[in-house]
């Protein structure tokens, strides 16, 4: 792509002019430094001697050759120059701006299996920790207290769980950008596995619920023991609907939780704006769901809180600096690149130019016989 600039030449009154004012005052267009009283601009010996094109007013050229400066009549002002700069074509679509980059999307799911099979061994693990549920009862907690333990909520919780993941996973499948899409919401369940799975593992609480069923503690808990309940947990997707969930412990903090809340914040973020009474139904969806869980006992309230605050806060962190292009400069005013983190956020989020756009298309093509105009019979007229 050429673009033409068209520029004029300087008329021949404003370069004369220019001259003249230089002639006239040769000083005033140097550096600042004090000007002598006189000066032999003849002399050889003279500092910054150069032989200039414009005479001092004091020589005898410029007594005898002097003359006002002309006018502009005539003078190819009019001219002009015709400058060709070559500059790159302007992208055609958005495949350089937003890479679909499918290998570093499988690396970020990677990552998330890894670490969602190290919250399950850290579960099996605590599991034979936990404090013995006849010696010691739940902790003093301001809602637990308050409200009966009721079963059944637990069951409504995990329900709106999967309605709320189910939905996130058809936004994603129809969003144009849905390979940046996945590496982004793999990458934030990943930290927020592997931060649960180091919390609930390093402080032990006793069981919140005197009603919720735990599977017998085991005397011995060898490598094989530990890798058979992790597979179980997994079997189960960790809910305890699917009848897998059988080990106490997890408590800080509450998956459910988090589950839930990055469901409603993705949706909110990647579907349409006008679709806000949408959102608010998620927003519902998932504070009921939360409620139900302190309504079965399944966490203490701390546990939710600390889940609402990590997955929020790491949420519209990631994305603050996905959405900044110049945040992905490390430097010293850049305080959230200290973020344990941030190397891997930049490695997965470098290629992307800016916010993504809310855009939709279908993730399959359709074959062309479907695409392609039905035949017009003849005599008829659309």
């Amino acid at each position: 792509m050429k673009v033409m600039l068209k520029t004029g030449w300087p008329s021949a009154k404003t370069i004369q002019r220019l001259s003249y004012t230089y002639s006239v005052h040769p000083w005033s267009y140097l550096p600042c430094q004090e000007v002598p009283d006189s000066y032999d601009y003849n002399s050889p010996n003279a500092p910054n001697h150069h032989p200039s094109a414009y005479p001092h007013p004091g020589s005898p050229y410029h007594q005898q050759n002097h003359q006002p400066p002309p006018s502009d009549t005539g003078s190819p002002s009019s001219d002009a120059v015709m400058i060709k700069i070559d500059t790159p074509s302007p992208l055609r679509d958005d495949q350089s701006r937003y890479p679909k980059e499918i290998g570093k999307t499988l690396l970020a799911l990677l990552f998330l299996a890894g670490n969602f099979f190290l919250a399950t061994v850290s579960l099996s693990l605590v599991h034979d920790r936990v404090p013995d549920r006849d010696v010691y009862g739940p902790l003093p907690d301001a809602f637990l207290d308050r409200v009966q333990p009721q079963d059944w909520a637990l069951d409504v919780s995990e329900i709106l769980i999967m309605v709320v993941v189910n939905s996130c996973v058809l936004l994603i499948t129809f969003h144009k950008h849905r390979f940046i899409v996945m590496r982004r919401v793999f990458l934030l369940l990943s930290i927020l596995y592997m931060m649960r799975s180091l919390t609930m593992y390093v402080t032990v609480l006793p069981v919140s619920s005197r009603t919720y069923y735990c599977s017998p503690k085991s005397n011995a808990s060898s490598a094989g023991v530990i890798v058979k309940r992790a597979f179980q947990l997994i079997s189960g997707m960790g809910l305890s609907i699917n009848g897998k969930q059988i080990y106490c412990g997890d408590y800080i903090y509450s998956g459910h939780t988090v589950t839930l809340v990055l469901g409603y914040l993705v949706i909110s973020e990647y579907s349409p704006k006008r679709f806000w009474p949408i959102h608010w139904i998620y927003w519902l969806a998932s504070l009921t769901g939360v409620v139900m869980v302190l309504v079965a006992h399944g966490h203490y309230t701390v546990d939710v809180l600390i889940a609402y605050y990590a997955t929020t806060r790491l949420f519209w962190t990631y994305h603050t600096l996905a959405n900044n292009s110049l945040l992905l400069k490390q430097n010293g005013n850049n305080y959230i690149g200290r973020e344990w983190w941030y190397f891997a956020f930049r490695y997965f989020e470098r290629n992307v130019r800016g916010p993504i756009p809310l855009q939709y298309d279908c993730p399959l093509s359709l074959p062309s016989s479907w695409t392609k105009k039905s035949p017009k019979l003849p005599g008829r007229e659309s």
